[in-house]
């Protein structure tokens, strides 16, 4: 085991969960407190930057036009289109810009996006943070106050649809108490440096 993270050999780390997982204080988390240094990926998107956020920090936020290009040109890691027709990736620079600052490269994705990384990277480290129950899951998703009841339905066929995923992933951990699950990540990361 090595002594630091400077020694670690460079790993690519995928956390995927479902909506009301917990997965954002997580990942928080971990970048706070991992035996390595974990560089977060910045996602691109098509969508328009909401109030707070910081272009390059937040997202690469890009014109239709550009994702498209970028797209043509093999650039991303991985893609979706969601809500609309608003387009969301990984671009393959963030891997090699984690490399480059020394650290482990951190994609926090959804399940497609990390069956297409699963693919390109086979050794990648995979985590499949489940919620311990659905109905903690939904008491979760009612919890936030931002979603009308239909939407919280929406989330919670989805939820079912990407557990169903959750056995292609080399760890799964569940968030049954934060302070648990962050240990049992960490303990995950730490037996590949």
């Amino acid at each position: 085991m090595a002594a630091n993270s400077a020694e670690s050999p460079f790993q690519i780390v995928v956390l995927s969960g479902p909506s009301g997982s917990g997965k954002t204080t997580i990942v928080e988390r971990l970048i706070r407190e991992a035996p390595v240094r974990l560089v977060k990926s910045v996602s691109a998107t098509t969508r328009s930057p909401r109030v707070g956020e910081t272009p390059g920090e937040s997202y690469y936020f890009l014109s239709q036009e550009e994702f498209q290009t970028r797209l043509a040109n093999d650039e991303f890691l991985e893609t979706a289109e969601v809500y609309s027709g608003l387009w969301y990736g990984t671009l393959k620079s963030e891997v090699d810009r984690a490399r480059l600052l020394g650290g482990w490269s951190f994609l926090e994705i959804d399940v497609q996006g990390a069956l297409r990384v699963m693919d390109l990277y086979p050794e990648a480290i995979t985590i499949f943070v489940k919620p311990p129950s659905m109905e903690v899951c939904e008491q979760r998703l009612r919890a936030r106050k931002t979603d009308s009841d239909a939407i919280i339905q929406q989330r919670l066929a989805k939820v079912q649809h990407e557990l169903s995923f959750a056995d292609r992933y080399r760890h799964q951990v569940v968030n049954d108490t934060l302070d648990h699950a962050i240990q049992e990540i960490l303990g995950i990361l730490d037996s590949y440096r």
